[in-house]
This record gives structure tokens, C-alpha cells and sequence, in this order.
């Protein structure tokens, strides 16, 4: 059982708090802070970091874990090409600005999202495992504009697990076509005139109360997302022991939250800076009016004054961090306040710019989403000698 961050314990079943939508509070179950363990003979994640893996505590059984791994690993290989292993990371110049990169363009399905599915569906052969024989398996869901769908659906067919996928009208025409390709149900999702926030995130809700499971990555709707999240940041750890902070674009927070997890397990203390674009930047706006409530405690128990949908409808090219909502916003502030971290809002022309000067020093066809962290670098008055590492996160489709 885990503990939401208002106190309630959750069932064992629960991938969410109960209370959440019925008191105005923020919620989302908390993952146990594990000891750091690392497996040097392998280079899978999900083998190396497996037992600081909730699903693998959960499991309680090494040699299945390690052989069920193992098992969804090739069958994602069989759809994608390749299976997990540790990423790159390495440093660069770019724009005379001394980075670390971690580079994440090349994993499963051209990002980092792969690592909350592949993570989620752990816990779901977990539960299946101890479930009753011949139990239907429930349909997964999740709302995305691009690459979490993917990352979702790529997951979901190597195990032929069937999922519904909830994006906005103008959803990237490439990640759509790659989603019908891999026998996910697409629904599109207009904006309604009147209605504030994602449509499909509206429609995932919905689909979610009827029964589906919540196979994305906000941590308020599954607490698990973040337990394969979190292996970036043990790898970042291992790979870059010596950064002293590291800038993470921001959409729904999960990304960020796991990373800053994921390196405080591994004894960093790098400051989290949290990007956003001028065009969409409601993390932002809470980091300020958590300041004006008194702090985050306070800002949790009233939610909807330092978090609300983004108005009006949120652009930018890096359309893969326009999440109306900051979804994961507390576990990120909460992250900030740790590492003396802080929000970066990043002007539109800097995050073509940004992007424009990472592929060229780099070689990595990285998209304007995947080097947003970057444009927060490049725009921020860091200190002189400060040891910076940035995510590329997901590549130009």
C-alpha cells in the first residue's frame, strides 16, 4: 500500500488516491524512497536498477522479475527494433555553454516516455501474476499529443494489451499514424469554446472512471508512472556524479519529478531548474503563488488557487511540454525547494534557437520539445562554473 501526499494510506489495488476530485487538495500516492542497489552485470534498466523498482519489491521474487524483464524487453524489441539499455551521456559545447547531455533520443520510441510505460506495465504483470486465472484484462488509456502515446501504445502491443489513446486535434500527423500502426484506438479530441483545459486529458478522465486503466505519465492519475521514470535519473547519477544542477522541460511534471528523485536516491544534489515556454507556463505561475500562500503545504490543500489550466490555448514549438496543466506541479515544487532549484520560462524564439544549436553541436536529431531543457540553459544567468546537464528528451519525427 502506498501514502498519498495528504496522509491517506491507499488500497493495495489503488492507482490513485481515493480523494482525489473531492476535496479541493492535491493528491498522488508516494512511492517509498528505496536504497540505492545497482546490478553493474547489466545494462538493462529495469534488470541494473531493479531493486529500487517498486514493482520489483511488489513482485517478491527475484528470478521471476529478472526472467519477466526479460520477456517484455525482447517482445518491445520485436515491435520497436531494440529494447531498453542505458543512454548516452556525454558533454558538449553549444553556444560556448559547457553541458552535460544526457541523451535519450534513441530509446524506445524516440524518447524518454517509454521507461513510465515500460514501468506501468511491470505492475500490471505484477498484479496479473497474483490475480485470478483467466481474469479479463482491463482496456489501458492514456491522453497525449505525441510521443507518451507512442511510448504507451509501443508498450502495449508487445504485450497485446489493448489501449485507447486520447489526443487533441492537432496532434503531431506522425505520432498518429505511428499509433495506428501499432493497432491502438485513437480518439481525437477537439476544443470545446467554453471549456478550459486538455480535451483529452478530459476524455481520459472520463474513460479512466468507466474502468480503464490510467497508462500515462501523470503521477495523480497513476502514483506508479514514476517508478520507471525514476531509472533516468539513476542512470544521470551513475553518469554525471559531479553536476550541480539540471535543467528538465516541464509538461504534466512526471519527467521532472522522477528525475529528481531518481538523482537524489543516487546521492545528487543538483538543483532541479524546471523549463517551461512564455507560451505555456503554469508551473510557473504556482511556484509564485505557492510563494504568496505560504508554502507548499498550504498550496496542496488548496489546489485549484496555484493550479489551473493554462489560458489562452497554450503554443509553442515544443508542443510536446503544452500540458495545460503542470499535473505533477507539488512533486516538482517540492523538488525545487529540496535542490534550491527554481522555474525557467523560456521565450519562444530561444526554443527553436536552442534546438537549432543542440543538433548542430551534437549530431542528435533532437526535437524541439526533447532540447527544451536546453533553452532554459542557454537563457538562464547561471553561475560562472556551474557543472549544468540537460535532457534530450525526444527526437524530430
Amino acid at each position: 500500500m502506498l501514502t498519498c501526499s495528504c496522509g491517506a494510506v491507499a488500497p493495495g489495488d489503488a492507482w490513485a488516491c481515493t480523494q482525489r476530485g473531492r476535496d479541493g487538495q492535491d493528491h498522488v500516492l508516494r512511492l517509498p524512497r528505496p536504497e540505492w542497489s545497482v546490478d553493474d552485470s547489466s545494462r538493462q534498466p529495469f534488470v541494473r536498477y531493479r531493486r529500487m523498482l517498486r514493482s520489483w519489491a511488489e513482485a517478491d521474487d527475484d528470478e521471476w522479475f529478472v526472467d519477466r524483464v526479460g520477456q517484455l524487453d525482447e517482445a518491445v524489441a520485436g515491435v520497436e527494433g531494440h529494447g531498453f539499455e542505458v543512454t548516452p551521456c556525454a558533454g558538449a559545447l553549444v553556444s560556448d555553454r559547457s553541458v552535460t547531455i544526457k541523451d535519450e533520443t534513441g530509446n524506445v520510441s524516440g524518447s524518454h516516455k517509454a521507461r513510465h510505460t515500460f514501468g506501468l506495465m511491470l505492475h500490471l504483470l505484477v498484479r496479473e501474476r497474483r490475480a485470478t486465472a483467466g481474469s479479463d484484462r482491463p482496456r489501458l488509456a492514456i491522453a497525449s499529443c505525441g510521443n507518451a502515446a507512442v511510448a504507451a501504445a509501443v508498450v502495449a502491443a508487445a504485450e497485446q494489451w489493448p489501449i485507447t489513446v486520447y489526443v487533441p486535434e492537432d496532434a503531431e500527423p506522425a505520432a498518429v499514424a505511428r499509433l495506428r500502426e501499432l493497432a491502438a484506438t485513437v480518439e481525437l479530441c477537439p476544443r470545446i469554446e467554453g471549456e478550459p483545459g486538455d480535451p483529452s486529458y478530459r476524455r481520459f478522465r472520463e474513460a479512466v472512471g468507466a474502468g480503464a486503466v490510467p497508462f500515462g505519465c501523470q503521477g495523480p492519475d497513476n502514483g506508479y508512472t514514476i517508478d520507471g521514470g525514476r531509472t533516468l535519473g539513476y542512470e544521470l547519477a551513475e553518469q554525471a556524479p559531479g553536476i550541480d544542477r539540471v535543467y528538465v522541460q516541464v509538461g504534466g511534471g512526471a519527467l521532472a519529478a522522477s528525475v529528481a528523485q531518481g538523482l537524489a536516491i543516487g546521492g545528487s544534489s543538483a538543483a532541479l531548474m524546471a523549463v517551461q515556454a512564455e507560451g505555456c507556463a503554469p508551473l510557473a505561475r504556482a511556484w509564485e503563488r505557492t510563494a504568496a500562500l505560504g508554502g507548499l503545504h498550504e498550496a496542496r490543500r488548496q489546489r485549484s488557487a496555484v493550479m489551473w489550466p493554462w489560458t489562452p490555448t497554450p503554443f509553442s514549438a515544443a508542443t510536446g511540454i503544452l500540458d495545460d496543466e503542470t499535473y505533477d506541479w507539488a512533486a516538482v515544487t517540492e523538488a525545487m525547494l529540496a535542490t534550491d532549484g527554481r522555474p525557467v520560462v523560456v521565450p519562444e524564439p530561444m526554443v527553436t534557437e536552442a534546438c537549432e544549436a543542440g543538433r548542430s553541436a551534437t549530431g542528435i536529431n533532437v526535437s524541439p520539445t526533447g532540447s527544451a531543457g536546453l533553452a532554459g540553459l542557454l537563457c538562464d544567468d547561471a553561475p560562472t562554473g556551474a557543472n549544468a546537464a540537460v535532457l534530450f528528451t525526444g527526437a524530430q519525427r
